[in-house]
Protein backbone atom coordinates (compact mmCIF):
# COMPACT_ATOMS: atom_id res chain seq x y z
CA UNK A 1 0.00 0.00 0.00
CA UNK A 2 1.59 3.22 -1.22
CA UNK A 3 0.33 5.76 1.42
CA UNK A 4 1.31 9.51 0.98
CA UNK A 5 0.65 12.44 3.26
CA UNK A 6 -0.72 16.54 2.88
CA UNK A 7 -1.81 14.83 -0.57
CA UNK A 8 -3.18 17.24 -2.97
CA UNK A 9 -6.74 16.72 -3.46
CA UNK A 10 -7.30 19.19 -6.68
CA UNK A 11 -7.52 16.51 -8.96
CA UNK A 12 -9.66 13.91 -7.47
CA UNK A 13 -12.54 16.71 -7.08
CA UNK A 14 -14.70 17.63 -10.68
CA UNK A 15 -14.94 21.22 -9.00
CA UNK A 16 -11.41 21.34 -9.01
CA UNK A 17 -10.86 23.05 -5.34
CA UNK A 18 -7.46 22.55 -3.36
CA UNK A 19 -7.74 20.78 -0.37
CA UNK A 20 -5.68 18.60 1.01
CA UNK A 21 -5.84 15.40 2.88
CA UNK A 22 -3.20 14.37 5.61
CA UNK A 23 -3.04 10.84 4.44
CA UNK A 24 -3.74 9.20 0.90
CA UNK A 25 -4.02 5.80 -1.09
CA UNK A 26 -5.26 4.66 -3.64
CA UNK A 27 -6.73 0.72 -4.10
CA UNK A 28 -6.79 -1.48 -6.70
CA UNK A 29 -7.59 -4.65 -4.70
CA UNK A 30 -10.01 -5.33 -1.68
CA UNK A 31 -6.62 -6.82 0.33
CA UNK A 32 -5.20 -3.21 -0.60
CA UNK A 33 -8.37 -1.95 0.41
CA UNK A 34 -8.81 -3.33 3.89
CA UNK A 35 -4.68 -2.90 4.75
CA UNK A 36 -5.92 1.10 4.16
CA UNK A 37 -8.78 0.55 6.89
CA UNK A 38 -6.69 -1.61 9.25
CA UNK A 39 -4.11 1.77 9.25
CA UNK A 40 -7.18 4.36 9.70
CA UNK A 41 -8.16 2.53 12.23
CA UNK A 42 -4.85 1.76 14.14
CA UNK A 43 -4.39 5.76 13.69
CA UNK A 44 -8.11 6.74 14.61
CA UNK A 45 -8.55 8.95 10.65
CA UNK A 46 -11.84 9.95 9.77
CA UNK A 47 -12.01 8.28 6.18
CA UNK A 48 -12.92 9.74 2.71
CA UNK A 49 -13.79 7.55 -0.47
CA UNK A 50 -12.98 8.75 -3.75
CA UNK A 51 -14.83 7.50 -6.63
CA UNK A 52 -14.66 10.02 -9.57
CA UNK A 53 -15.00 13.06 -7.33
CA UNK A 54 -18.24 14.11 -8.89
CA UNK A 55 -20.09 14.76 -6.33
CA UNK A 56 -18.34 16.44 -3.86
CA UNK A 57 -17.60 19.72 -2.51
CA UNK A 58 -14.38 20.07 -0.03
CA UNK A 59 -14.87 22.97 1.87
CA UNK A 60 -11.61 22.50 3.76
CA UNK A 61 -8.49 20.34 4.34
CA UNK A 62 -9.51 16.70 5.45
CA UNK A 63 -7.63 15.62 8.50
CA UNK A 64 -8.31 11.72 7.91
CA UNK A 65 -7.15 9.47 5.00
CA UNK A 66 -8.53 9.78 1.57
CA UNK A 67 -9.09 6.24 -0.28
CA UNK A 68 -9.27 6.36 -3.77
CA UNK A 69 -11.47 3.43 -5.15
CA UNK A 70 -9.67 2.04 -8.28
CA UNK A 71 -11.37 -1.79 -8.69
CA UNK A 72 -11.84 -2.58 -12.28
CA UNK A 73 -13.88 -5.23 -14.48
CA UNK A 74 -16.90 -6.01 -15.91
CA UNK A 75 -18.61 -9.56 -16.13
CA UNK A 76 -21.63 -10.97 -17.51
CA UNK A 77 -24.05 -13.65 -16.56
CA UNK A 78 -26.75 -15.00 -19.50
CA UNK A 79 -29.95 -15.59 -17.84
CA UNK A 80 -31.57 -16.55 -21.11
CA UNK A 81 -32.45 -15.47 -24.85
CA UNK A 82 -33.49 -11.60 -23.47
CA UNK A 83 -31.73 -10.97 -19.73
CA UNK A 84 -28.22 -10.61 -19.14
CA UNK A 85 -26.63 -10.03 -15.29
CA UNK A 86 -23.76 -7.14 -15.84
CA UNK A 87 -21.33 -6.83 -13.02
CA UNK A 88 -18.98 -3.95 -12.77
CA UNK A 89 -16.58 -3.07 -10.17
CA UNK A 90 -16.92 0.35 -8.37
CA UNK A 91 -13.85 1.94 -9.81
CA UNK A 92 -14.94 1.61 -13.39
CA UNK A 93 -16.17 5.21 -15.15
CA UNK A 94 -19.71 5.17 -15.22
CA UNK A 95 -20.30 6.85 -18.97
CA UNK A 96 -17.56 4.37 -19.70
CA UNK A 97 -19.43 1.14 -18.99
CA UNK A 98 -22.90 2.61 -20.25
CA UNK A 99 -20.77 2.50 -24.06
CA UNK A 100 -19.20 -0.69 -22.97
CA UNK A 101 -23.00 -2.21 -22.77
CA UNK A 102 -24.60 -0.51 -25.36
CA UNK A 103 -21.92 -1.65 -27.76
CA UNK A 104 -22.66 -5.20 -26.48
CA UNK A 105 -26.41 -4.20 -27.28
CA UNK A 106 -27.69 -4.67 -23.87
CA UNK A 107 -30.27 -2.32 -23.11
CA UNK A 108 -31.65 -0.10 -19.60
CA UNK A 109 -28.49 1.96 -19.19
CA UNK A 110 -28.64 4.69 -22.09
CA UNK A 111 -30.67 7.28 -20.47
CA UNK A 112 -27.81 7.51 -18.16
CA UNK A 113 -25.20 8.12 -20.91
CA UNK A 114 -22.30 10.85 -19.65
CA UNK A 115 -23.58 10.84 -16.07
CA UNK A 116 -20.05 11.85 -14.35
CA UNK A 117 -18.77 9.53 -11.37
CA UNK A 118 -17.72 5.95 -10.77
CA UNK A 119 -20.40 3.00 -10.92
CA UNK A 120 -19.63 2.35 -7.11
CA UNK A 121 -21.38 5.85 -5.90
CA UNK A 122 -24.23 5.27 -8.53
CA UNK A 123 -26.51 3.15 -5.86
CA UNK A 124 -25.50 5.73 -3.37
CA UNK A 125 -28.02 8.12 -4.54
CA UNK A 126 -29.82 6.35 -7.01
CA UNK A 127 -28.71 8.59 -9.93
CA UNK A 128 -31.40 8.83 -12.57
CA UNK A 129 -31.83 10.67 -15.90
CA UNK A 130 -34.56 10.89 -18.68
CA UNK A 131 -36.73 8.79 -16.97
CA UNK A 132 -34.97 5.72 -15.59
CA UNK A 133 -33.10 5.45 -12.79
CA UNK A 134 -30.93 3.12 -11.07
CA UNK A 135 -33.33 1.39 -9.20
CA UNK A 136 -35.25 0.15 -12.60
CA UNK A 137 -31.93 -2.12 -13.72
CA UNK A 138 -30.29 -2.73 -10.24
CA UNK A 139 -30.09 -6.23 -9.25
CA UNK A 140 -27.62 -6.31 -6.61
CA UNK A 141 -24.55 -4.37 -4.74
CA UNK A 142 -21.17 -5.93 -2.70
CA UNK A 143 -20.20 -4.23 0.00
CA UNK A 144 -17.38 -4.12 2.61
CA UNK A 145 -18.78 -3.55 6.11
CA UNK A 146 -16.82 -0.79 7.80
CA UNK A 147 -17.30 -2.20 11.18
CA UNK A 148 -15.89 -5.86 10.54
CA UNK A 149 -14.42 -5.57 7.14
CA UNK A 150 -16.88 -8.67 6.16
CA UNK A 151 -18.31 -8.53 2.70
CA UNK A 152 -22.03 -8.33 2.32
CA UNK A 153 -24.57 -8.33 -1.01
CA UNK A 154 -27.35 -6.15 -0.73
CA UNK A 155 -30.30 -6.53 -3.08
CA UNK A 156 -32.84 -3.85 -4.24
CA UNK A 157 -34.79 -3.94 -1.28
CA UNK A 158 -32.50 -3.65 1.24
CA UNK A 159 -30.86 -0.97 -0.75
CA UNK A 160 -34.71 1.01 -0.02
CA UNK A 161 -33.66 3.23 -3.18
CA UNK A 162 -35.61 6.58 -2.95
CA UNK A 163 -35.16 10.01 -5.23
CA UNK A 164 -31.40 10.50 -5.08
CA UNK A 165 -31.80 8.36 -2.24
CA UNK A 166 -30.75 5.26 -0.58
CA UNK A 167 -29.95 3.31 2.88
CA UNK A 168 -25.78 4.10 1.96
CA UNK A 169 -26.94 7.99 2.07
CA UNK A 170 -28.94 7.32 5.46
CA UNK A 171 -28.69 4.54 8.45
CA UNK A 172 -25.53 3.00 6.49
CA UNK A 173 -23.73 6.22 5.82
CA UNK A 174 -20.08 5.89 6.91
CA UNK A 175 -20.76 2.22 7.54
CA UNK A 176 -20.25 0.60 3.82
CA UNK A 177 -18.45 1.03 1.21
CA UNK A 178 -19.41 -0.56 -2.11
CA UNK A 179 -17.21 -2.88 -4.27
CA UNK A 180 -19.23 -4.25 -6.97
CA UNK A 181 -22.72 -3.42 -8.72
CA UNK A 182 -25.19 -6.01 -10.88
CA UNK A 183 -27.50 -4.80 -13.36
CA UNK A 184 -30.11 -6.92 -15.28
CA UNK A 185 -30.07 -5.45 -18.66
CA UNK A 186 -31.66 -6.73 -21.88
CA UNK A 187 -30.55 -8.30 -24.70
CA UNK A 188 -33.13 -7.78 -27.44
CA UNK A 189 -36.31 -6.76 -26.03
CA UNK A 190 -35.34 -3.84 -25.12
CA UNK A 191 -37.50 -1.04 -23.72
CA UNK A 192 -37.16 2.23 -25.35
CA UNK A 193 -37.87 4.82 -23.12
CA UNK A 194 -38.24 8.52 -24.99
CA UNK A 195 -41.30 10.49 -23.37
CA UNK A 196 -38.81 12.50 -21.00
CA UNK A 197 -36.99 15.73 -21.49
CA UNK A 198 -35.95 16.51 -24.64
CA UNK A 199 -35.29 13.07 -26.76
CA UNK A 200 -38.06 13.25 -28.82
CA UNK A 201 -37.42 16.26 -30.09
CA UNK A 202 -33.71 15.57 -30.06
CA UNK A 203 -34.72 12.10 -31.97
CA UNK A 204 -36.23 14.21 -34.57
CA UNK A 205 -33.21 16.75 -34.78
CA UNK A 206 -30.96 13.73 -35.96
CA UNK A 207 -34.16 12.53 -38.17
CA UNK A 208 -34.75 9.32 -36.19
CA UNK A 209 -38.09 7.85 -36.39
CA UNK A 210 -37.72 4.35 -34.88
CA UNK A 211 -34.99 4.83 -32.13
CA UNK A 212 -32.34 2.02 -31.10
CA UNK A 213 -30.72 2.13 -27.14
CA UNK A 214 -28.17 3.60 -28.86
CA UNK A 215 -29.76 6.17 -30.40
CA UNK A 216 -31.40 7.39 -27.27
CA UNK A 217 -28.13 7.01 -25.66
CA UNK A 218 -26.42 9.54 -28.44
CA UNK A 219 -29.73 12.30 -28.10
CA UNK A 220 -29.24 12.04 -24.18
CA UNK A 221 -25.70 12.76 -24.69
CA UNK A 222 -26.36 15.59 -26.98
CA UNK A 223 -28.35 17.05 -25.25
CA UNK A 224 -26.61 16.71 -21.54
CA UNK A 225 -23.45 18.60 -23.76
CA UNK A 226 -25.69 21.16 -24.64
CA UNK A 227 -26.79 21.92 -21.63
CA UNK A 228 -23.93 20.97 -18.86
CA UNK A 229 -20.59 21.99 -18.97
CA UNK A 230 -17.41 19.62 -19.38
CA UNK A 231 -16.06 19.34 -15.70
CA UNK A 232 -12.91 18.88 -17.84
CA UNK A 233 -13.10 22.47 -18.76
CA UNK A 234 -15.00 24.23 -15.99
CA UNK A 235 -15.38 22.42 -12.13
CA UNK A 236 -18.95 21.75 -11.48
CA UNK A 237 -20.28 18.72 -10.00
CA UNK A 238 -23.49 18.10 -12.28
CA UNK A 239 -26.97 19.49 -10.79
CA UNK A 240 -25.82 21.01 -6.91
CA UNK A 241 -29.42 20.58 -5.64
CA UNK A 242 -32.17 17.44 -5.60
CA UNK A 243 -35.67 18.75 -7.32
CA UNK A 244 -37.97 19.77 -4.58
CA UNK A 245 -41.47 17.59 -3.80
CA UNK A 246 -44.00 19.38 -2.04
CA UNK A 247 -47.68 19.25 -1.28
CA UNK A 248 -50.15 19.29 -4.12
CA UNK A 249 -52.00 22.04 -1.77
CA UNK A 250 -48.51 24.20 -1.45
CA UNK A 251 -47.94 23.98 -5.58
CA UNK A 252 -51.84 24.87 -6.29
CA UNK A 253 -51.12 28.24 -3.59
CA UNK A 254 -48.06 28.60 -5.67
CA UNK A 255 -50.02 28.86 -8.85
CA UNK A 256 -52.06 31.52 -7.94
CA UNK A 257 -49.05 33.97 -7.53
CA UNK A 258 -46.82 32.20 -9.85
CA UNK A 259 -48.89 30.81 -13.12
CA UNK A 260 -45.75 29.45 -15.13
CA UNK A 261 -44.49 27.54 -12.08
CA UNK A 262 -43.53 23.83 -13.46
CA UNK A 263 -44.28 21.01 -11.66
CA UNK A 264 -44.56 16.94 -12.05
CA UNK A 265 -47.71 15.98 -9.72
CA UNK A 266 -47.61 12.41 -8.12
CA UNK A 267 -50.38 11.40 -5.81
CA UNK A 268 -50.76 14.00 -3.55
CA UNK A 269 -47.02 15.46 -4.01
CA UNK A 270 -45.61 17.82 -6.72
CA UNK A 271 -42.29 17.63 -8.04
CA UNK A 272 -40.90 21.20 -8.81
CA UNK A 273 -37.69 21.65 -10.94
CA UNK A 274 -35.23 23.28 -8.72
CA UNK A 275 -34.09 24.94 -12.07
CA UNK A 276 -36.77 26.56 -12.68
CA UNK A 277 -37.19 28.09 -9.42
CA UNK A 278 -33.10 29.10 -9.30
CA UNK A 279 -33.79 31.04 -12.31
CA UNK A 280 -37.00 32.75 -11.58
CA UNK A 281 -34.56 33.68 -8.69
CA UNK A 282 -32.58 35.44 -11.31
CA UNK A 283 -29.48 33.42 -10.48
CA UNK A 284 -28.99 32.03 -13.82
CA UNK A 285 -25.62 32.81 -15.19
CA UNK A 286 -24.99 35.57 -11.88
CA UNK A 287 -21.53 35.48 -10.51
CA UNK A 288 -20.20 36.09 -6.92
CA UNK A 289 -16.18 36.32 -6.49
CA UNK A 290 -15.19 32.81 -8.24
CA UNK A 291 -18.37 31.29 -8.26
CA UNK A 292 -21.36 31.10 -10.31
CA UNK A 293 -24.80 29.69 -11.62
CA UNK A 294 -23.81 28.29 -14.72
CA UNK A 295 -25.27 30.72 -17.76
CA UNK A 296 -27.56 27.40 -19.57
CA UNK A 297 -28.13 25.50 -16.47
CA UNK A 298 -28.75 27.59 -13.20
CA UNK A 299 -29.07 23.87 -11.40
CA UNK A 300 -25.23 23.74 -11.78
CA UNK A 301 -22.94 25.72 -9.76
CA UNK A 302 -19.28 26.24 -11.45
CA UNK A 303 -15.84 27.37 -10.01
CA UNK A 304 -16.13 30.06 -12.96
CA UNK A 305 -12.49 31.47 -12.57
CA UNK A 306 -11.06 27.79 -11.60
CA UNK A 307 -9.74 29.38 -8.38
CA UNK A 308 -12.82 29.17 -6.20
CA UNK A 309 -12.45 27.47 -2.63
CA UNK A 310 -14.77 24.97 -1.58
CA UNK A 311 -16.29 27.44 1.46
CA UNK A 312 -16.71 30.29 -1.47
CA UNK A 313 -19.23 27.68 -3.65
CA UNK A 314 -20.96 26.51 -0.41
CA UNK A 315 -21.54 29.79 0.65
CA UNK A 316 -22.72 30.66 -3.01
CA UNK A 317 -25.26 27.43 -2.79
CA UNK A 318 -26.19 28.57 0.93
CA UNK A 319 -27.37 32.31 -1.17
CA UNK A 320 -29.45 30.34 -3.77
CA UNK A 321 -30.90 28.52 -1.21
CA UNK A 322 -31.89 31.39 0.91
CA UNK A 323 -33.53 33.20 -1.64
CA UNK A 324 -35.31 30.50 -3.14
CA UNK A 325 -37.23 30.13 0.05
CA UNK A 326 -37.78 34.09 0.61
CA UNK A 327 -39.64 34.48 -2.98
CA UNK A 328 -41.07 30.43 -3.05
CA UNK A 329 -41.26 28.74 0.69
CA UNK A 330 -39.25 25.91 -1.06
CA UNK A 331 -36.51 25.29 1.05
CA UNK A 332 -33.98 23.40 -1.37
CA UNK A 333 -31.43 20.80 -0.64
CA UNK A 334 -28.01 20.53 -1.97
CA UNK A 335 -27.51 16.84 -3.41
CA UNK A 336 -23.95 17.12 -3.63
CA UNK A 337 -21.83 15.77 -0.76
CA UNK A 338 -20.44 17.68 1.48
CA UNK A 339 -17.08 17.38 3.28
Amino acid sequence: MNMQENFSLKPYNTFGVEAKARYFTEVNSIDELKEALIFSKANALQLLFLGGGSNILLTKDFEGIAIKLSLKGISEEYLNENEVLVTAKAGENWHEFVMYCLQKNFGGLENLSLIPGNVGTSPMQNIGAYGTEIKDIFVSCQVLDLENLEIKVFNLEQCRFGYRDSIFKQEGKGRYVILEVTFKLTQKDHHIKTEYGAILSELENLGIENPTIQDVSKAVINIRQSKLPDPKEIGNAGSFFKNPTIPLTQFEALKQKFENIQGYPNGDKVKVPAGWLIEQCGWKGKQIGNAASHKLQSLVIINATGNATGKEIFDFSTEIINSVKEKFGIELEREVNII
